[in-house]
């Protein structure tokens, strides 16, 4: 006989069928393309755009588009706790109507400060519409199935940049970037705001009796321990370093002599390596612990950068090491997306992601401009890929110490 826990009956229906929302995954993999290609992947292609148009310092408008960042890792944590107790219709939905408001004020902003704060406002739109948001609502909906959501949703989210960087580019091309972004604003509106409203409007599944009897301080006390911490370090410490070799990628090649051309071809390739990673996840999640599965695949982060750091070519190495990274970053997605239900349960998945999210987030947020600033110091590219591969190193030490007691907490439970 196969027994339920109290998740998985209230997402039974009377004659024994899984009872999910069927319209959520599909409509979640929609707002995830929409909402990540205009509201993140579109100001990289308008920003040179709109220095040029304004005068405004690229520092200054790339300074505005970090501090969202910041603002979605803080906003994040309340968020998810907000998800963990009422669900991700009201969060999402309000979050895509933030998102069309904020990206009106930028298009709109007669001036520097006004267009600061369309992005600090975006900020709050990123926390209540991209993956954590996402990712709770299928973890809660879809357990003990949820790795699969969570790779299908993950695999749209990676076309978003694939969908809208060049659909911004062609708007660009023949109009102002106000206007592109007014143009955009309406399509997150017409997609995003119904989508949520009414896909995401089943039921909220109460969290496992099971996992809440090992609760002893819930989520707090969950979230106090060395465990806990470890994984914060080593996934920030992780996300530092992707985030980084990502943006510095195109400078490494072009200061080794290839074309931006030929760089931009290699970053491009590199990002359909991350889907194909994303796509082998569910196998490594089934034949691996949780310890095991960080460990392995920051350490797999820190060689195929320092191998990027060491190899000056040929250019097709170059390209297959880039294919490479991405493939490993794909996992790391989606193993930060299942880092705390294979530690600690679903019951308060929301929260604790939150948690994990705002230091990851923020890391990925200043690493670019860190490595930009540390390049020239430490002589260039190829020694800030090796300073890069050196914090993945230190982040699999960290990462060995990630494996709750059954007394550190919510649901706790050793790795396999």
């Amino acid at each position: 006989m196969t027994y339920l826990n109290a998740s998985e009956r209230g997402a039974v229906t009377g004659t024994g069928v899984r009872s999910r929302p069927r319209a959520a995954l599909p409509a979640l993999c929609v707002t995830q393309i929409t909402s990540w290609g205009i509201v993140y992947y579109a100001f990289p292609v308008l920003n040179p755009q709109i220095t040029t148009a304004t005068g405004w310092p690229t520092g200054a408008t790339t300074a505005a588009f970090s501090a969202a960042l910041l603002v979605s890792a803080i906003a994040g944590i309340r968020v998810g706790r907000i998800i963990d107790r009422h669900g991700p219709r009201t969060v999402m939905t309000t979050g895509s109507v933030l998102g069309v408001v904020s990206i009106l004020i930028i298009a709109s902003a007669p001036n520097l400060p006004v267009f600061i704060a369309g992005w600090l406002l975006a900020g709050l739109a990123m926390a209540a519409t991209f993956y954590q948001p996402a990712f709770a609502a299928l973890t809660r909906w879809w357990a003990p199935d949820h790795v699969r959501a969570l790779t299908i949703v993950t695999l749209a989210g990676g076309l978003a940049s694939t969908a809208f960087a060049p659909l911004t580019a062609t708007l660009a091309g023949h109009l102002s970037w106000r206007a592109t972004y007014a143009i955009l604003a309406l399509i997150l509106a017409a997609v995003t705001i119904p989508a949520h409203a009414l896909a995401l409007k089943a039921p909220w599944p109460e969290p496992s009796v099971s996992t809440e009897s090992h609760a002893s301080g819930g989520v707090e006390k969950a979230a106090r321990t060395r465990p806990f911490w470890m994984l914060a370090t080593t996934l920030t410490l992780s996300a530092f370093t992707v985030s980084a070799a990502v943006i510095a990628l195109v400078p490494l090649m072009t200061e080794r002599g290839y074309t931006s051309t030929e760089a931009a071809w290699a970053l491009g390739l590199g990002g359909a390596g991350q889907t194909l990673g994303r796509t082998l996840y569910a196998t490594l999640a089934r034949h691996t612990s949780p310890t095991t599965r960080t460990v392995t695949l920051v350490a797999l982060g820190a060689l195929t950068t320092a191998a990027l750091a060491v190899a000056p070519g040929p250019y097709g190495l170059l390209v297959a090491l880039s294919v490479a990274a991405g493939t490993v970053r794909g996992n790391l997605t989606l193993l930060q997306a299942t880092a705390i239900t294979d530690r600690w349960g679903t019951t308060h998945y929301g929260r604790l992601s939150g948690l994990l999210a705002a230091p990851t987030t923020t890391a990925a947020a200043i690493a670019p401009f860190a490595g930009a600033v540390a390049a020239a110091p430490l002589g260039g590219y190829p020694q800030l890929f090796i300073a890069l591969a050196a914090i993945s190193a230190a982040a699999c030490m960290t990462g060995f110490k990630t494996t709750p007691t059954k007394t550190a907490g919510i649901g706790s439970a050793p790795g396999r």
